[in-house]
């Protein structure tokens, strides 16, 4: 295992993205937090919302009970999170899909930060804020800053809720198994910025690994899975990630100035 505590980045991980076919790359809540995003996670007692804990106020059961409550909540969080902007990690990933053949990202954020940053395709494990959801088709509905929130589906009259998974939910159907799939393909996968505790989306480097990919984590602080990756970068992503895409792309340069000499 290869450990890079100042942002060193090792030859062999450049060597391995400049030649990979496949790419996966996870990332969890420590590149939003770059942006200025809040975990608005919780734990034990905390109150976060007019006295209700985070695994309360965002629980499916509260659906059920206080769905306005729950609007309430998320129409706050988007409020928030309105006037950030994605930070040079997203951008670098973004750049990524020009950079190799295959490109898949995974994320556990629902910000919508990487779509903001330009990534095309993206896996949102647990739905995104700016959607909304159908209580009884699952129609979806984009929620844009300046436009008023619907609370009826147009479809069929029922009430919509945030299109984002809830305690005591199920990932959006086909998520994991099409990042599962990608991962087991992959040549190269790179863990971001995530704590590698919720499963299932912290089996996904898991599955990668066993594959045979060559897994780089990059995260500030050890995780749980530090010990199995063959690179670990202890940083932020916004300062590692762009660096992999600039050194990659002055090899490359480099390299087409050899061959034309």
């Amino acid at each position: 295992m290869t450990f890079a505590t100042e942002i060193d980045i090792p030859r062999e991980l450049l060597r391995r993205f400049e030649c990979a076919e496949s790419v996966l790359v996870l990332t969890g809540a420590g590149i939003s937090a770059e942006s200025g995003v809040p975990t608005f996670r919780g734990g034990g007692n905390t109150a976060v919302w007019k006295g209700m804990p985070f695994d309360v106020i965002s629980s499916a059961s509260m659906v059920q009970r206080n769905l306005a409550a729950v609007w309430e909540w998320f129409d706050f969080r988007r409020g928030v999170l309105q006037s950030l902007e994605p930070n040079e990690g997203h951008r670098a990933i973004a750049q990524w899909e020009r950079l190799v053949p295959e490109l898949t990202l995974v994320t556990q954020n629902v910000d919508g930060l990487h779509q903001k940053a330009g990534s095309q395709s993206v896996i949102e494990l647990h739905g995104n804020i700016w959607r909304a959801r159908c209580t009884s088709c699952e129609t979806r509905y984009a929620i844009t800053p300046d436009e008023d929130r619907s609370d009826l589906c147009v479809s069929c009259g029922y009430p919509l809720r945030p299109d984002v998974v809830l305690f005591g939910e199920l990932l959006p159907a086909g998520a994991f198994e099409l990042a599962g799939e990608r991962a087991s393909s992959c040549d190269l996968c790179f863990v971001v910025g995530t704590s590698s505790l919720v499963y299932p989306a912290a089996s996904i480097p898991e599955i990668a690994k066993a594959a045979g990919a060559y897994l780089c984590e990059i995260n500030p602080e050890p995780t749980p899975l530090s010990h199995i990756c063959d690179t670990v970068i202890r940083g932020k992503a916004g300062e590692v990630l762009p660096l992999i895409s600039n050194q990659n792309k002055l090899s490359t340069a480099t390299a087409n100035q050899v061959n034309i000499r």
